[in-house]
């Protein structure tokens, strides 16, 4: 039974879904209409995710992107770049597996942002329906959902969406929803340097 999540929500892994450890991080969204003001282009979003130790990005290789979709030895996967946005469902998937991942990894962070959202005058506020999910892999349960939809981040592009961190030896799940002046997956990295 999945979980709806608010925003600064925090809820235990361990504890709500103990014999999870392949966890499929879902990523969702839809554009809103393309007017006049919206740009021809269609929206590209790309998520991303930092591993982070001792609440640091200490290493490039330790970003996961369409660009660098196995790290850790695929302990974290990136399952590819979704370019429109178009179809239901997830839109981009990232697997983590805790099992595999470096000891001292403290921190996923899952980040979003639109690709040249700046040339193409796109920011979140044109998009709606955006989401980000949680799956035990092994049995295709969802086990927590946060769907972004306050309207706070209209005018940003991009998005520290959420992380799963390690506290006392327990991962937990934290919905932040947070949009940010960085927009591009380097940038969104040196906020965690």
């Amino acid at each position: 039974m999945s979980v709806n999540l608010q925003k600064g929500q925090k809820v235990s892994l361990t504890k709500e879904a103990p014999q999870a450890h392949r966890i499929l991080v879902g990523l969702g969204w839809d554009a809103k209409k393309k007017g006049p003001f919206g740009g021809g282009s269609d929206f590209d979003l790309d998520a991303s995710c930092f591993a982070l130790k001792n609440g640091r990005l200490t290493s490039k290789k330790d970003i996961c992107y369409f660009g660098n979709r196995d790290v850790m030895k695929k302990a974290i996967h990136h399952h590819g770049d979704n370019l429109t946005g178009a179809g239901d469902g997830d839109d981009e998937q990232i697997t983590v597996d805790l099992d595999k991942l470096d000891s001292d990894v403290d921190k996923i962070v899952f980040v979003v942002n639109i690709y040249m959202a700046k040339m193409r005058r796109q920011s979140f506020g044109d998009v709606k329906n955006a989401f980000i999910r949680l799956v035990d892999e092994n049995t295709g349960a969802e086990l927590f959902r946060y769907n972004l939809s306050d309207g706070s981040v209209d005018k940003v592009a991009g998005l520290i969406f959420a992380e799963l961190y390690k506290h006392n030896d327990e991962w937990k799940f934290n919905a932040i929803g947070e949009g940010t002046k960085e927009s591009s997956v380097e940038t969104l990295a040196s906020l965690y340097e």
